[in-house]
Parts: C-alpha cells; sequence; structure tokens
C-alpha cells in the first residue's frame, strides 16, 4: 500500500539500503548526511522525521544518550499453516493464553490461511536484532505439558520454523526534537508488546503530526505542538504496556487472583478500561 502510494506521488523520492548519519540545521533548512551501499550522500530539506525505532540513530544524534534497557523477556513468531491445526485454533479471533513467566497469542492472517503465533518468555539473551533463529525445542520446554495446556504445545509444534528477538524498554523521552528535526513511533516511544500498540501509535503519531504540519508554514512551531499532543498519550500507552506483562506473567496465588478478575470483569468491563485508548480520534 505504501509501494503504490510512494509510485503515484511525484513529491516522494525512495532511497533503499541508505542510512541516515548526521544532520545539520542551517538557514536554508537540513542537511542529511546518509550511507548507501558504503557511499556517503546528502539530502537537503525543510525537517528531518527520525522513524528510525528502537535504536534510533537520530534520538541519539538529538542528544538522547540513555541506552534502551533490557526487559529480561524475547518473543519468538511463527506463521503455521491453518490446515495443520483443528477448527478451534483457526477462529477469527485474537486468542491469549496466559501463565507463569510466559504467555502465547494467535490469531490468524493473510485471509485465514495462516495462523501467526506468538510467544513472550521471560529470557537471558538478549542480541539486537528482529529475526535470529529461534529453536522450537527452546520454546516448547519453556512450556510445559504439565503447566500449559494441550493447544498451547499443538500450535508451537506445529510450526517449522521460529524466529526470535530480545525486548528492550525505554522510559518516556522529556524531549522528542529540536528545531526542524522530531522523532516518530519507537524511535520517540518504544514499547513492550503486550497491549499491541506499536505500530498503533506511530500511525497516530503520523495522523497527528500531518496535521499539524498542514496549519502552519513555521516548520518548528508545528512540530513542538505535535510532540504537546502526543507525548502523554504514548507515554501512558508504554506505561500500560509495561503493566500488561506484570499482569500476563503472574504465578501462583497472584495468577490466581488475576484469573479471578478477569472472569468477573468478562470481556466488555475489560474493553472499557481501554476506552481511552481504542476510542482515540485525530482532532
Amino acid at each position: 500500500m505504501l509501494s503504490d502510494a510512494i509510485a503515484t506521488n511525484p513529491s516522494v523520492t525512495l532511497h533503499l539500503a541508505t542510512r541516515v548519519e548526521d544532520f545539520a540545521a542551517h538557514r536554508n533548512g537540513l542537511t542529511v548526511a546518509t550511507l548507501h551501499r558504503m557511499s556517503p550522500t546528502e539530502h537537503h530539506g525543510s525537517i528531518l522525521i527520525g522513524a528510525d525505532g528502537l535504536w534510533s540513530a537520530l534520538r541519539q544524534r538529538l542528544g538522547h544518550r540513555e541506552e534502551p534497557q533490557f526487559a529480561q523477556h524475547s518473543a519468538w513468531r511463527a506463521l503455521v499453516p491453518a490446515e495443520r491445526l483443528p477448527s478451534s485454533l483457526r477462529a477469527a479471533s485474537v486468542n491469549l493464553w496466559l501463565g507463569p513467566h510466559a504467555h502465547l497469542v494467535h490469531y490468524p492472517v493473510k485471509g485465514g490461511s495462516l495462523i501467526n503465533v506468538v510467544a513472550i518468555l521471560r529470557d537471558d539473551w538478549r542480541e539486537p536484532g528482529w529475526s535470529a533463529y529461534g529453536d522450537k525445542t527452546e520454546v516448547l520446554a519453556r512450556f510445559p505439558a504439565g503447566r500449559w495446556q494441550a493447544p498451547v504445545r499443538d500450535l508451537i509444534g506445529a510450526a517449522d520454523r521460529w524466529q526470535k528477538w530480545a525486548l528492550y524498554d525505554c522510559a518516556p523521552l522529556q524531549r522528542w526534537g529540536r528545531g526542524p528535526v522530531t522523532l516518530l513511533g519507537d524511535a520517540a516511544h518504544p514499547m513492550l508488546p503486550y497491549l499491541a500498540q506499536g505500530a498503533a501509535m506511530a500511525i497516530e503519531d503520523a495522523a497527528v503530526l500531518t496535521h499539524c504540519l498542514a496549519r502552519t508554514d513555521d516548520h518548528a512551531a508545528a512540530l513542538r505542538a505535535y510532540e504537546d499532543k502526543r507525548q502523554k498519550r504514548t507515554a501512558r500507552t508504554q506505561k500500560a504496556a509495561r503493566r500488561n506483562g506484570t499482569v500476563y506473567h503472574m504465578s501462583g496465588a497472584a495468577g490466581m487472583l488475576r484469573g479471578i478478575a478477569l472472569r468477573t470483569m468478562r470481556g466488555t468491563g475489560l474493553l472499557r478500561r481501554y476506552d481511552w485508548l481504542y476510542q482515540w480520534k485525530p482532532e
């Protein structure tokens, strides 16, 4: 969809295999230093939006020196052909299984032909990256038969290939940008996946930023207005995601109380708790 939009918009040029190294603001706008296939290049523009993710180089260039902190968990992902699974595991809904120090989510994708399976578990493995090889026997061992129901292990066993990545957390930033430069998405507010809002917050950011830029020719003022509108909401979402991670992985008596609370609250009560999140609309 994004590629099609670029192809129909003559104002957009896409540079692949290009990494932003640095930037300099001056009277005539911005100069951005990039590296394209090991060759240095320069680009000129009016504003710079750093949407370069958790390990954002631009965030550091703006003066934020604190590194993301390892959250002592890893995420494991696999795609399972739907025909390998019983109908109960192919339902068109998001399914969440909670247990001691781990949880598992699964839902259909690609028109129901595949089931996306994501397992989150306590882990000491902390290598950066998003697509390291994951050993199925390792993830199965973390969901033992004596503590997890059969459907969870069936899902894990049906997957041929697993990928994993370490989870990192970052405290809300007090300042996102300066002058004609700002941050967006995980570069500004990386969050743990326990509320499934990382991509949603980035899309919201883009909607608000677009609106702010359309209202004035003062680019720096537009970026500060965007940041003011987004910082409180994204910080609240980061905090809620972090809290969910604690609740999801409770064990013992705390886990039993969590189960009682969820049954008492039921689906409608749970949804009401997140009205502030899901009912948001851009101005």
